[in-house]
């Protein structure tokens, strides 16, 4: 893993070299597992337990798992960034929103990219399950698109000193 960090530092300017943190980034997928959790709680207990719309029961779900995301984030994945103080709290909250539906429209596209435009089968057992197989792809390339996003934009990690 090393190696591969190392790699990646040769071609990041100095300006975004604390992007390149292994920690920092194991930290970030983690709490992403954290909101998927959330996401579908939420989902589950709103459909199943109150009646309400899987639409809307699914909008609550990505609303606290961005929030649950975003506050892991703050306490633990970029702790000590950014500036302190409610209002820059609010205005990184903002932002947060705002990249995370970022990362929902690039999750979307690749999705779509990868099961409607091409031509690709997995078939097991008779039965194609590409479409399984394209959702980790799509979701995977939506985490690093908001890793670096949340990085750069939410705590700003690159005005470190």
């Amino acid at each position: 893993m090393r190696d591969i960090e190392q790699q990646v530092r040769r071609v990041v300017p100095d300006r975004f070299e604390s992007l390149v943190s292994g920690v920092r980034f194991g930290q970030f997928v983690s709490v992403g597992v954290v909101g998927a959790i959330s996401d579908n709680t939420v989902l589950a207990v709103l459909g199943l337990a109150f009646g309400v719309s899987d639409m809307w029961a699914k909008a609550a779900g990505v609303e606290t798992a961005i929030l649950v995301m975003f506050l892991v984030n703050e306490h633990w994945t970029f702790a000590g960034q950014g500036e302190t103080g409610r209002r820059s709290f609010a205005k990184r909250l903002g932002k947060s929103h705002l990249v995370r539906s970022g990362g929902v429209a690039v999750q979307l596209a690749i999705y779509w990219l990868l099961t409607q435009r091409l031509a690709i089968e997995l078939v097991v057992a008779g039965t194609d399950l590409w479409f399984i197989a394209a959702s980790p792809i799509a979701i995977g390339v939506a985490m690093l698109v908001n890793y670096v996003a949340e990085s750069i934009f939410t705590w700003q990690v690159h005005t470190d000193g």
